[in-house]
This record gives structure tokens, C-alpha cells and sequence, in this order.
């Protein structure tokens, strides 16, 4: 098999393990405006949605959108502050593999600035760490994939992309890369694997071990 030229990640989900996180600061500020609301019940309305996509979400619960999208930010950098937690065997993917990659996330550059940017794994990507607001439209549609791989001067039919969320995988099938679904140690979404396989997604692993295996047979080089 010809070897893949880049990696296309994915942030929250899969190189963070900070979807509980998200959907908890979310869940609260809803919460604290009337709308009860758990943890789990924000992960299926938000999870890895685009802001303008939770936005609207909020909208149509007859709330103000951005009041409660900032005050759900604000409770989520608090938490940062404390701690942004890692994928667990992040490391050894991101540095195990000689190729160019990318972050292609559907946050907004504010969070990305708190989140990922913090992390020593920043220095990994470089420059290469995306948000949906640089192009014209946030997955499910291609145009973040094809901005990175653009970037990391590749084709996206070259590069891997790697997601934990079924409209994020559409966005690296669309732009014809390798899509590999995701599935973390806390995912807590029932029947998520085959939710992911459904999207159209080529392999499905599940946690890092086995992100790491699949890229090996995929014939990626080794990192010296």
C-alpha cells in the first residue's frame, strides 16, 4: 500500500480529551438560564458541532445565543486553567510517525488558543493548527480538510483524517482523505463506533493503541 504524506487531526475528541469538559460548561450555563440540562444531554445536542451549529442550538431554546455560548466559554477556560487533559497515549501517535500534520477543528480560534495551544503538543503541528472560522464552511463540509492539506503541501487524497464525530468524518470523506473514526476511552455515546462506521468512516479504532497500529499498517514512515 502507498504510504499516507500527512495526518489530519481532529482536536476535541481525539487529541484532547476534553469533550466532557466541553458539554459539562455547556450543560451549566444552559442550566444556569432555565434550561435544565446534564452533561449528557449537551453532548448529544453539541458535541463537536460548529459554534454557529450550538448557536443555533441555543437559539431555538428561546435563549440568547451568545450570552450563553460566553458564559459556557467562560466556565470551560476556568477549567482549562486547570488542566487540559491529553488524549491518553497521544504522544507516542504524534511522534511516532515522520509526516506532516495538522489540527482541523471546529472550535473557534479563542478556544483552540486556551485548549490545544497550551499543550506541549502544540509544538508537534508548528503553525498547523486550524479552526472552521478560517474557511468558508465548518465541517460537515470539506473546506477545512482541503485548507490544511493545502497547507501541509499535500493532496487530501494523501492525507489521514481522524475524528470522533460522524459530520467531522463526512468532512475528510468529502475531500477525499483517509477516514478513520475515533472512539476515546470516555466516550460515553452508545452504539458510537457504529455511528462513526456509518458516517463512512474506513477503520474505527478505538483509543490510541490502536489509532497507532492501523497507521502502521497504513505504511506511514516511522519517526527516526
Amino acid at each position: 500500500m502507498t504510504g499516507f504524506k500527512a495526518i489530519l487531526f481532529d482536536c476535541d475528541g481525539v487529541l484532547l480529551d476534553s469533550e466532557p469538559l466541553g458539554c459539562a460548561s455547556i450543560a451549566q450555563a444552559m442550566t444556569a438560564v432555565g434550561v435544565a440540562m446534564t452533561t449528557d444531554e449537551a453532548a448529544a445536542l453539541f458535541c463537536g458541532h460548529s459554534a454557529a451549529a450550538s448557536l443555533a442550538v441555543i437559539a431555538r431554546a428561546g435563549l440568547d445565543p451568545h450570552a450563553v455560548a460566553d458564559h459556557a466559554d467562560r466556565i470551560l477556560f476556568s477549567m482549562f486553567e486547570q488542566e487540559v487533559p491529553l488524549m491518553a497515549g497521544v504522544e507516542r501517535v504524534l511522534w511516532g510517525f515522520d509526516v506532516p500534520m495538522a489540527v482541523c477543528s471546529n472550535s473557534l480560534v479563542r478556544r483552540l488558543d486556551r485548549s490545544i495551544a497550551r499543550t506541549p503538543l502544540a509544538r508537534r503541528f508548528g503553525g498547523h493548527i486550524y479552526s472552521a472560522e478560517q474557511v468558508p464552511a465548518a465541517k460537515p463540509a470539506p473546506d477545512l480538510a482541503f485548507f490544511a492539506a493545502a497547507r501541509l503541501g499535500v493532496s487530501p487524497a494523501q492525507a489521514v483524517f481522524v475524528d470522533d464525530n460522524p459530520h467531522g468524518l463526512r468532512c475528510g470523506i468529502g475531500a477525499g482523505c483517509l477516514a478513520i473514526g475515533f472512539v476515546g476511552p470516555t466516550e460515553q455515546r452508545a452504539d458510537h463506533a457504529r455511528s462513526l462506521a456509518q458516517a463512512g468512516a474506513d477503520h474505527v479504532v478505538h483509543g490510541m493503541d490502536e489509532l497507532h497500529a492501523l497507521l502502521s499498517r497504513l505504511s506511514l514512515p516511522d519517526a527516526a
